[in-house]
């Protein structure tokens, strides 16, 4: 009875020996990125210097007559922007960012971490350190970035049709060469410049409107007959008569 139960658990020992293993599932790693790479899925509650980097890449989306906070802090306004950027690619819109927003995001930027559709150099053909205006270099050069990416949001909103950019950041020396007004938005890095490009400059006025532009000056308005001027500003100014605005 013992040689046969020995050789019940021999043939048992044989049979799992022969059976193929079976392969353990493979790790999946985020894609790492030159600029800056997610390593956690982001929601209302989160915080941190990832939700910030987040609040940039959707700074243009936070809904009409809005300004997305960059400060870190993953409330209601910054699931509603991650929720309209998400729509904008077809991702859904479920307000959390994870691993797809995030792919798509990566997408967009370049590795230093602007949006592939503009550069430093567009927005700034003043001080190419970006000092001598009303704030700090390195804040006035954060400011172009988020409007960078505001008008990266305008310009898919648009049919992703180029948006002509002809001047951003101005040192004071810059600004007062060109007869600017002292407290211009130029100053402190988060104004631009539009050209009419292939959309027209009512166009652009109006549609600024919906991607985190407070400050918003076209035709009719004084001295911009010949472009679209928008910026971020405490309060609101949309001026362009001659576009119903």
């Amino acid at each position: 009875m013992r040689s046969r139960l020995l050789l019940a658990v021999f043939a048992l020992v044989a049979a799992f020996a022969a059976t193929p293993a079976t392969a353990a599932p493979a790790q999946v790693t985020a894609p790492s990125d030159a600029c800056y790479s997610w390593d956690r899925t982001l929601s209302e509650g989160a915080s941190g210097e990832d939700v910030r980097q987040l609040q940039i890449r959707v700074a243009g989306y936070p809904g009409r007559d809005a300004v997305l906070a960059i400060d870190g802090e993953f409330g209601p306004a910054t699931a509603a922007a991650v929720s309209r950027f998400q729509q904008a690619y077809g991702l859904g819109g479920d307000g959390v960012a994870d691993q797809s927003t995030f792919d798509k995001i990566y997408e967009l930027q370049d590795d230093d971490c602007t949006p592939v559709n503009f550069d430093y150099g567009e927005l700034n053909n003043c001080n190419s350190d970006w000092s001598g205006g009303n704030v700090p270099a390195a804040e006035a050069k954060a400011n172009a970035l988020v409007s960078m990416w505001k008008l990266q949001a305008m310009r898919h909103a648009m049919g992703d049709q180029p948006i002509v950019v002809n001047g951003g950041f101005r040192s004071v020396s810059c600004n007062d060469a060109v007869g600017g007004a002292p407290a211009s938005r130029h100053l402190f890095g988060d104004a631009v410049d539009l050209g009419a490009g292939s959309q027209g400059f009512c166009a652009l006025a109006q549609q600024a409107r919906d991607h985190g532009f407070r400050e918003i000056l076209g035709p009719g308005y004084p001295g911009h007959d010949d472009h679209v001027h928008v910026a971020h500003r405490s309060g609101k100014l949309w001026s362009a008569p001659s576009c119903g605005m």
